[in-house]
């Protein structure tokens, strides 16, 4: 099983380091020293977490899409017909094509809190070089 440092499982949960040693600390988190004598978490651990908190956020919405992502709107740009909406979600960009009217009908500008659901029959899955 992988074992994630606490840096990356912070950047892979959207949070500080702090945040997760105190989780670690709080025996919410499960956590061993690696070979290094470095503190990380099991990989499946993580996953357990990162479920949990997904399930914290949901804000009593209820939808058929599983591939959610929660972030900010950077920006809007509209014509006539359609709206470029994008959306800031922890280190990813989100890029939504809708029509203009929906777009004014969610009252959609930057700095604004939305969440993207994306529901794709082909999705393609990397691992990083270093593994």
């Amino acid at each position: 099983m992988p074992q994630i440092r606490v840096s990356e499982a912070a950047s892979l949960l959207g949070v500080s380091d702090d945040t997760v040693r105190r989780w670690i600390d709080q025996g919410r988190l499960p956590a061993s020293r690696s070979d290094n004598g470095r503190m990380a978490v099991e990989g499946r651990d993580l996953a357990a977490l990162t479920q949990e908190l997904a399930g914290e956020e949901d804000g009593g919405l209820r939808t058929s899409a599983r591939n959610q992502l929660r972030g900010i709107v950077t920006r809007v740009t509209k014509d006539t017909v359609m709206a470029q909406v994008e959306l800031q979600c922890g280190p990813f960009r989100v890029v939504s094509l809708m029509s203009t009217e929906a777009a004014e009908e969610l009252e959609l500008e930057p700095g604004v809190v939305a969440s993207a659901s994306i529901k794709a029959t082909q999705v393609v899955i990397a691992l990083p070089a270093e593994r």
